[in-house]
């Protein structure tokens, strides 16, 4: 057999924003310890849940990856998450491994599909994400804009909502980090707030 034939056949990534695995394509992470590639898929609006994060002051052995939201999703849930648990139930498109997004998982969401027109938020580390593909820059005002995708858009069926959504990235005992989808502010609540979330799974890219 020929060495083209051996070949890996090659992987079709697809278009941001398109229907895949059960929601919307929502761009490419690699995980920082073993270099694996992995699409990401948002799911759609009806799914979005909102909760607590967990209990204020309690910090969550396993739940501090920047780019596995699964395992941290998994490690808040079995922590006690009443909200970690509502999303590891669910059942979208014939898939059950939907996760609350890492922080790093979670910043392609708004770069891909910011809704409002407003200016970004260009203080801190908001924007900075050495574990997407590419790699994701700090905000400047302009960029990312306001997603092309009419159906992500303010006001359209799929867009998030111009307020603060959860990562499931554990930053301390007392906060989680969170993102602001009106512009983009990449920064902390506490664990006790109620925010909103919307769902992640992950592929692995072959």
């Amino acid at each position: 057999m020929s060495a083209e034939a051996q070949a890996e056949p090659e992987v079709t990534i697809p278009e941001i924003g398109q229907p895949y695995g059960g929601g919307f394509f929502s761009g490419i992470t690699r995980d920082p310890e073993t270099g694996k590639r992995y699409l990401n898929i948002t799911a759609g609006a009806e799914h979005e849940l909102v909760g607590a994060w967990g209990e204020y002051g309690v910090k969550i052995k396993g739940a501090d990856s920047f780019t596995n939201g699964r395992a941290n999703t998994e490690a808040m849930a079995a922590a006690g998450s009443e909200l970690a648990q509502q999303v590891l139930a669910l059942r979208i498109g014939g898939r059950d491994d939907w996760a609350i997004p890492a922080r790093d998982q979670q910043e392609p969401q708004y770069r891909h599909f910011k809704p409002t027109a407003e200016a970004n938020w260009q203080y801190g580390r908001s924007g900075d994400n050495t574990n997407s593909e590419p790699v994701g820059l700090l905000h400047t005002e302009e960029s990312p804009a306001q997603t092309m995708l009419a159906a992500f858009q303010e006001g359209g069926a799929e867009a998030f909502r111009p307020r603060a959504y959860w990562s499931s990235t554990q930053r301390s005992a007392n906060y989680a980090f969170s993102m602001g989808f009106d512009d983009g502010y990449q920064g902390t609540n506490g664990k006790n707030f109620e925010l909103r979330v919307r769902p992640v799974r992950s592929e692995l890219l072959q």
